[in-house]
């Protein structure tokens, strides 16, 4: 997996030269983590906090809603963890904290396990951020003495993954020291279950991304992609494992199945590194013809385009899922789905039609007469019935009229069924 980084300071998007120099820096906080989402999860990193100068939450949080992202920077409990996993954060980035016991710099066993029991060790990512092979806190500014290969050893059996950033070549763009990407790998191969490492720091070319995927580690990019030395398509499409895409000799097919944004699935193809850069390019997925022997679009001459929202490879990068939005019905036979001919009827399917009515209303649409006055008065007027309800059959009826007007009146506001599944999701994580 590539993962995009976005650095924040003084609410601003940075890239920083060692942690300190100002390179660059950017507004479109928003923007940049809906591109990158598309092609993996987006780390973004408090500097700020990191730093122990202030707090950025108020600019994170729309991140996470926007894209999967993994979370770090001065994150130093439980509860602030949690906190983040609640507001959407799919991973949590820890460091500093991670290496201090009573004063002084070691493993802190105890808080590791603290964290991993808050959150779950899949959750949990280590940052084992070093300068010449020595682990480095405080913002990559203060040395521990910790050997960077023995502390990753301490903290694997608590941790999903390891972020190792190689310090003296971080923003310098001057390549990635495989030599100890290499040892770290082989050091915490599964001694407690797979501990997944995403390395960064110095990396500047597609051939080094291509290295890395081999190694079996993820790469974080930052000041490569701010500056337009690497395309973040292009190094997610050559970190793919087409060593083992040999389903048809010579053309290196590896197989993508594509899902709508309520987790249905649709239908099933092959993708090539062909057919991989025209949907990032096209915006819309497309796949490689085994019957045609070329790429194609689906809905290039129906108009049913798939609409890419993200892809994400599996664990051994040798199978694609696409999440897209359908434009119209997906199966060549004229039907919902290769799977199945109807549409699942989900909440999201409901607010669809809703919105619909609402937009493009339609003579005898009951729908569309509803106001906001009125449908406020028909969800007061369907609770009370649902509350009077006795028998299973009550209660389902009235239910489902409680539901209906109050994702119309969820649909007029704007608010969307995943903003409120996400809510319900954060008091969960709570």
């Amino acid at each position: 997996m590539v993962i995009a980084s976005i650095d924040i300071q003084n609410g601003k998007v940075v890239q920083l030269k060692q942690g300190n120099e100002l390179i660059l820096q950017r507004d479109n906080a928003l923007e940049l983590a809906q591109e990158f989402d598309r092609c993996g999860e987006v780390a973004v990193i408090d500097l700020d906090a990191a730093m122990g100068k202030g707090c950025n939450l108020k600019m994170i949080k729309p991140l996470l809603k926007r894209a999967q992202c993994r979370v770090g920077g001065g994150i130093r409990t439980s509860a602030q963890a949690k906190e983040l996993v609640s507001f959407g954060a799919k991973k949590i980035i820890i460091g500093s904290s991670a290496f201090r016991v009573d004063g002084k710099f070691a493993v802190n066993i105890p808080f590791l396990e603290e964290m991993s029991e808050a959150i779950g060790r899949h959750r949990l990512i280590v940052a084992v951020d070093a300068r010449e092979n020595e682990i480095v806190v405080d913002g990559w500014k203060t040395p521990t003495g910790l050997d960077l290969i023995e502390t990753a050893k301490a903290v694997e059996p608590f941790a999903g993954e390891l972020l190792f950033t190689c310090v003296e070549r971080e923003g310098t763009m001057t390549g990635i020291n495989l030599d100890a990407v290499q040892k770290l790998r082989a050091a915490v191969s599964c001694q407690t279950g797979h501990c997944q490492v995403t390395v960064a720091g110095g990396v500047s070319t597609l051939e080094e991304v291509e290295k890395i995927a081999a190694l079996g580690c993820d790469v974080q990019l930052g000041m490569s992609i701010y500056t337009g030395k690497i395309n973040l398509a292009e190094a997610f499409t050559i970190s793919l494992n087409w060593k083992k895409a040999n389903l048809v000799p010579d053309l290196s097919l590896l197989p993508i199945i594509v899902q709508s944004p309520d987790g249905q699935v649709m239908m099933t193809g092959f993708t090539n590194k062909e057919a991989l850069v025209e949907t990032f390019n096209r915006g819309n997925v497309c796949f490689y013809s085994r019957t045609r022997n070329k790429l194609w679009m689906k809905g290039e001459t129906s108009g049913n385009v798939l609409k890419l929202i993200r892809l994400r490879a599996d664990c051994d990068r040798d199978a694609l899922l696409a999440v897209a939005q359908p434009a119209g019905q997906v199966c060549h036979t004229g039907v919902w789905s290769c799977f199945t001919p109807d549409r699942e009827f989900t909440w999201k399917y409901l607010q669809d039609i809703i919105t619909e009515r609402l937009n493009n209303p339609v003579p005898g649409s009951y729908t569309a007469t509803l106001d906001d006055n009125l449908v406020r008065e028909k969800i007061m007027e369907e609770a009370q019935e649902l509350c009077e309800a006795k028998s299973r059959e009550e209660i389902i009826w009235e239910a489902a009229d409680v539901l209906y007007f109050s994702t119309v009146l969820m649909s007029r506001a704007g608010v969307t069924v995943q903003e409120i599944l996400d809510e319900l999701e954060r008091r969960n994580k709570k």
